[in-house]
């Protein structure tokens, strides 16, 4: 009976120890994020959402899998903020290249692998269409951010014969090295260059923490040996937001706005224009409102402006107060539209987000003045319009002829609104014509006043 006691005693305690084992040996979950086109808008949303999609899975880690030449400061900016700041350890892999706006995200990781043969460095602002680099006041930002991601990750104390040093993990004058070509760091970089590392430099200098060639070995030397990875799938609406959410894009958004509402304010009725300026304020304005970006008072300071434009043209003729306002409305409705900002609280708004944004609606509206001269240029004749266009001639039509200069003094009723062209009833006849007074309703008793260059001229009826 007892040899049957103790037999039982072992079984149970192999199976608590093999149970133990297994619970020890719990399998990791890592959450892996491609990043491997330009920085843009597109690569901020997938980053955005697969740091919320990794949160919600309670993920051990984020792989950043990097391989970009780089993009725009303000969306890099935010990329390294959010990674900063992730309650969840980001690790970066770098395949290939982080280059320019690249390397500052790569900079903000907690670890940093590069492939063999790969590169991180190159971070000077240039223009992004020659090519040329941006004046200081750019380089100065980007040199200020880079450093400061570098200094985010602190000092490390070495003892060296039993006196404690403390250095920085990622020096900061090497990141900014990275971007100011003036600065000199010995056995690292000669003044007059840009700074960009080799992976063995990187890994000499502080700035990788390993060279590996796969995720597994990245995977690994980060002491996950039993893992799950999961992968952050974009979707087609993800895609399709950051491609709205392009600068260049909302620019000619703002150009088709301005131009179809003055077009519009040039026609009677409601036309092409107005659908037009409607559907290009929808693509500008959802994909803001669904990243959060765009608020409800904003959306109302921008019909308010609409509104007001409206006002000034059916209700108040001329151009005064209300058409002032509702430029102003408009151009800021648009802009705060591009802002993060909270009821008009702008402290936590990059100078590069402002910049960018107002260079946007700039552009915007630049384009709107250019389209509306080219246009009104070409329609009737060739071009765009053509099409739609009235060519034919109308040499001996009733509205305008000879004969016209004998209605002087005669009286008629306004047969559309006059602002000031339109069409007036004379004897039960239609006539074009053109209002000496401005505005004039539909309806209203009226008298032709002179004949001049083939056009009729009227006013009110005393």
């Amino acid at each position: 009976m007892k040899n049957i006691f103790l037999f039982t005693l072992c079984l149970f305690t192999l199976f608590c120890f093999a149970f133990q084992e297994q619970a020890t040996a719990k399998e990791s979950l890592i959450y892996k994020i491609d990043i491997q086109t330009d920085i843009s808008p597109t690569s901020r949303i997938f980053l955005n959402k697969g740091l919320q999609e990794a949160q919600k899975l309670n993920v051990d880690a984020v792989l950043l899998h990097l391989n970009t030449y780089g993009g725009t400061v303000v969306d890099a900016d935010s990329m390294r903020s959010v990674i900063l700041y992730s309650p969840i350890p980001v690790y970066a892999f770098i395949d290939n290249n982080a280059a320019s706006a690249g390397a500052l995200i790569a900079i903000a990781c907690k670890k940093i692998y590069m492939r063999r043969g790969a590169n991180i460095g190159a971070a000077t602002v240039v223009n992004g269409q020659s090519g040329e680099a941006m004046p200081d006041k750019y380089q100065s930002y980007m040199r200020s951010i880079i450093r400061s991601t570098a200094e985010s990750h602190g000092k490390q104390a070495i003892i060296n014969n039993k006196d404690t040093v403390y250095q920085w993990i990622r020096n900061p004058q090497i990141a900014e090295a990275m971007v100011d070509e003036s600065i000199y760091i010995p056995n690292v970089i000669d003044s007059g260059k840009v700074l960009t590392l080799t992976a063995q430099e990187a890994v000499k200098f502080g700035f990788c923490d390993g060279i590996v060639e796969t995720v597994d070995e990245v995977i690994h030397d980060l002491d996950y040996n039993e893992y799950r990875l999961e992968e952050y799938r974009p979707t087609f609406a993800d895609k399709l937001k950051g491609f709205l959410m392009n600068p260049a894009l909302q620019a000619i958004f703002i150009m088709i706005i301005v131009a179809g509402i003055y077009f519009e304010l040039q026609t009677p009725g409601i036309g092409f224009p107005t659908l037009a300026a409607i559907v290009a304020a929808l693509l500008y304005f959802t994909p803001l409102y669904i990243d959060g970006l765009v608020q409800n008072w904003e959306l109302i300071v921008f019909i308010l402006g609409i509104i007001l434009i409206f006002l000034e043209i059916f209700v108040f003729p001329g151009f005064g107060i209300s058409g002032m306002l509702g430029i102003v409305f408009i151009s800021g409705g648009l802009l705060f539209a591009l802002l993060n900002n909270d009821y008009f609280t702008f402290k936590d708004i990059q100078i590069s987000e402002v910049s960018r944004s107002f260079l946007t609606v700039v552009s915007g509206i630049v384009l709107a003045v250019i389209a509306i001269i080219w246009l009104s240029s070409r329609i009737g004749e060739k071009g765009l319009f053509r099409k739609v266009a009235l060519l034919a001639d109308l040499e001996g039509a009733c509205s305008v002829d000879a004969k016209d200069a004998e209605l002087t003094g005669k009286t008629g009723i306004t047969a559309t609104v006059l602002r000031p062209a339109g069409k007036v009833v004379i004897d039960n006849e239609l006539y074009d014509a053109v209002s000496n007074i401005g505005f004039i309703e539909n309806g209203v008793s009226i008298r032709v006043v002179k004949f001049e260059n083939m056009q009729l001229y009227i006013e009110l009826a005393e």
